[in-house]
């Protein structure tokens, strides 16, 4: 009986500890995947006690049953132990209590962190199999039509580095399964990069390329048969590529070209096996494309110059129209209201010397229609002789509401002779004539803008001779006839210049826009007496103070600094490299919000400080009235042309 007893007693005994030893064993052998790497890593030993009781609240609440998407059999009361390698987006889920919150801080940034300090603490870190450390911004730098990168592993490396990729692979595909409804822990998956809109194009670019290397090999002229092939390829893949941008352009016979040249350029490579031939060739090429594009690029600055000195028919068909209505008026209809104004001090002066009609007519309404008070604005618009008629009737007809218009001829002014002014007897001068004209000379200058015909005509140079024009008014606001006013600008009138004669926005944010890129500073009169690295600043609008001009003799530096360029070896003619000379420490900055420029050669002009500017200006030759203005900043200069003018309809201009 004893012995009965015995044996039911031994095989109960056996029976609970093979229970526990099933149920413990588990335990015991489940490593941890990132306990292990950190462990290999030398990580701070506390996360890993952190992911232990992450571990054991699981245990404690099996009630959370998580899906087997890695065919793992289900524990006993639904609780699913992970596989080695899995990642721990699953323990995160059976952490959470029955309301759905987290005890303590977020497991999955626990997890996360503790993710990337063993990446980055690890010297045996998990690479990818191309060999480059992942990352969310490396992970989207793939290209899809060139293949996955090649692997860079040492051949001594490859063995130790296969089982971790298999490990990492599995960890990827695991938490793509159990994450798929959130954010990716690891970062963004580089499978889901757009195919470029352009890829076939390249690639039919690319075998068009190896192609024309091919067929000026020797190896392959002594085939025939194989030349006739590669050119009859290079033809086909020739007209395929035709004009088209982008893949959506191709015809639909573009995959079967590429296939056919592809076949064709395999039995190239059977054939060549001189890479030294082909990489010459490649630089040959290379070197002529270059040289293409240099010759390209330099018609194309001289077209555009061209372009920019030319009249549309429009702006010199408008002109004549109003000439011939102008004369039809009597002396009476053909003076303007208020000129009582002309010479008060007290109101606002602003000075235009323009011969272009409909950019006059632009930069004053655009400045009535910001201003406060318009009948304390007085313009003073001076042109020359062909447009003086026209310049007069467009304003007469087009008055600017209640502000003063005066127009003048710039042959009334007799005081400005060549025995007055330096500038004016070398424009006359046939060198300066040739230096113009001469246009086989001018595809070989690189500074083609500086021989603009607009150089010769004084009008951009009566900027120097404000005092004389207005000698009785103390301050002047000077206004380029390529500028849109967008506030009011009667603030500028109360600035305190300090005792500088011009305030101007300065233009060195750029380094091209500094002193040594206007003037001659391999000339010692110029690297005496100048700051190379000196800001420069910007005209067309300048508010210029007449009181310290005629104190400071401002017109005589001009002048004797124009005698001293008579042969144009200080600086190439122009009107900003002597005003930079001139106003020397004598120009006061104003805030750059008073005047933005760029918009007639650079479309990437500040969107937010163009809005923000009280002034735009259009230098450059992109013109918003040429065919070639920039497209995105035409609307501001055009709201301010009345398109129902009917001397605008009857020259067909349209801006």
């Amino acid at each position: 009986m004893m012995a009965t007893r015995n044996i039911v007693l031994l095989l109960l005994s056996i029976t609970v500890v093979a229970q526990i030893v099933l149920y413990t064993d588990p335990l015991g052998t489940f490593r941890y995947p990132f306990a292990e790497q950190e462990a290999v890593s030398g990580s701070d030993s506390g996360h890993l006690n952190l992911l232990s009781q992450e571990f054991s609240a699981a245990l404690e609440e099996p009630s959370v049953v998580v899906e087997d998407t890695t065919n793992t059999k289900n524990l006993r009361r639904g609780f699913l132990f992970p596989k080695q390698g899995e990642h721990a987006s699953a323990r995160v889920l059976s952490a959470t209590n029955e309301g759905g919150q987290t005890k303590g801080e977020n497991p999955i940034k626990l997890v996360t962190e503790g993710i990337k300090r063993g990446n980055q603490s690890s010297n045996l870190d998990k690479y990818d199999t191309t060999g480059d450390s992942v990352n969310g911004e490396d992970a989207i730098d793939v290209d899809d039509n060139e293949g996955k990168l090649a692997k860079s592993f040492d051949a001594s490396d490859q063995a130790s580095e296969t089982l971790d990729t298999k490990q990492e692979q599995q960890h990827t595909e695991s938490s793509g399964k159990i994450t798929k409804k959130g954010p990716s822990l690891l970062g963004t998956d580089k499978h889901n990069d757009p195919t470029p809109a352009d890829a076939r194009l390249r690639q039919l670019k690319d075998q068009l390329i190896q192609a024309k290397v091919y067929l000026s090999l020797q190896a392959v002229r002594n085939i025939p048969h194989l030349t006739r092939e590669l050119r009859l390829r290079v033809k086909e893949v020739s007209r395929t590529l035709g004009d088209a941008s982008k893949d959506s352009d191709l015809p639909r016979n573009a995959n079967e070209r590429m296939k056919a040249m592809e076949q064709t350029l395999m039995k190239g490579r059977q054939v060549q096996n001189d890479c030294a031939a082909a990489v010459k060739k490649l630089r040959a090429m290379l070197h002529s494309t270059e040289e293409q594009l240099r010759v390209h690029k330099k018609q194309t600055l001289f077209l555009t110059q061209l372009i920019a000195k030319t009249v549309p028919k429009g702006l010199h068909c408008l002109p004549l129209r109003l000439t011939t209505e102008y004369y039809t008026l009597n002396t009476s209809q053909q003076q303007f209201p208020n000129q009582q104004k002309l010479e008060d001090p007290r109101l606002y002066h602003y000075a235009i010397f323009s011969d272009n009609i409909l950019a006059t007519a632009v930069v004053v309404n655009s400045t009535v229609a910001h201003a406060k008070d318009t009948s304390k604005h007085v313009f003073h618009i001076v042109t020359d002789r062909l447009n003086y008629a026209a310049m007069r009737m467009w304003f007469l007809v087009n008055p600017p509401r209640k502000a003063t218009i005066e127009v003048e001829n710039i042959e009334d002014f007799t005081w400005l002779n060549s025995s007055y002014s330096p500038v004016l007897k070398q424009l006359g001068s046939p060198s300066m004539i040739d230096f113009y004209f001469k246009t086989h000379r001018a595809s070989s200058d690189s500074n083609l803008k500086f021989r603009n015909p607009k150089y010769l005509s004084i009008l951009n140079h009566l900027r120097f001779y404000l005092p004389e024009i207005f000698p009785k008014l103390n301050k002047v606001l000077f206004l380029d006839d390529d500028i849109v006013v967008q506030k009011d600008l009667t603030g500028l009138w109360s600035i305190d210049l300090k005792g500088n004669v011009n305030g101007a926005v300065e233009t060195c944010r750029e380094s091209f826009h500094r002193f040594d890129r206007y003037l001659n500073f391999s000339n010692p009169l110029i690297a005496k007496n100048f700051d190379p690295n000196a800001c420069g600043w910007a005209y067309g609008m300048n508010i210029f103070d007449l009181v310290q001009w005629k104190k400071q003799n401002i017109t005589e530096v001009y002048h004797n600094w124009q005698k001293l360029n008579h042969d144009r070896r200080l600086w190439k003619l122009g009107t900003l490299p002597p005003g930079l000379i001139t106003f020397w420490k004598r120009t006061f900055p104003l805030h750059r919000s008073w005047h933005v420029l760029g918009l007639g050669y650079n479309p990437n002009t500040n969107q937010k400080e163009i809005e923000r500017a009280a002034v735009i200006h259009y230098n450059g030759n992109m013109k918003p009235w040429l065919e070639i203005t920039i497209p995105k900043f035409r609307g501001y200069w055009t709201k301010y042309v009345d398109h129902d003018l009917v001397y605008l309809r009857e020259c067909n201009i349209n801006p």
